[in-house]
């Protein structure tokens, strides 16, 4: 989910399963006014599921955000018949070490 969809998901009433592991931080004055000011916004939301949701939206942004690095390995071609090479970059690792979590916290 993106950013600029927050908005509209947060009008409605909805949840998702969470884990149990909790993580705690602190908040620069600026964003903890500007979370209070998301609660007074949509009463509807505790502070955590809007701080939880916008993690979560901010990680798709920097999934998404990754560049690509083309490998050395051709994994398939294009339409055109040209080759398409693995991505070198962070995705690929990074996705894997998010399996693996997602294993972890699901056994």
């Amino acid at each position: 989910m993106k950013v600029k969809e927050l908005l509209e998901h947060w009008s409605k009433q909805t949840g998702g399963r969470v884990t149990q592991e909790e993580y705690c931080m602190r908040l620069s004055e600026r964003d903890a006014a500007r979370i209070a000011a998301l609660e007074q916004l949509f009463p509807g939301k505790d502070r955590d599921v809007l701080i939880g949701e916008l993690l979560s939206a901010a990680l798709d942004e920097l999934e998404a955000a990754m560049p690509y690095v083309p490998g050395e390995r051709v994994i398939s071609e294009d339409e055109m018949g040209d080759p398409i090479f693995e991505d070198a970059g962070l995705t690929p690792r990074f996705m894997e070490l998010t399996r693996r979590h997602m294993e972890k916290l699901n056994s």
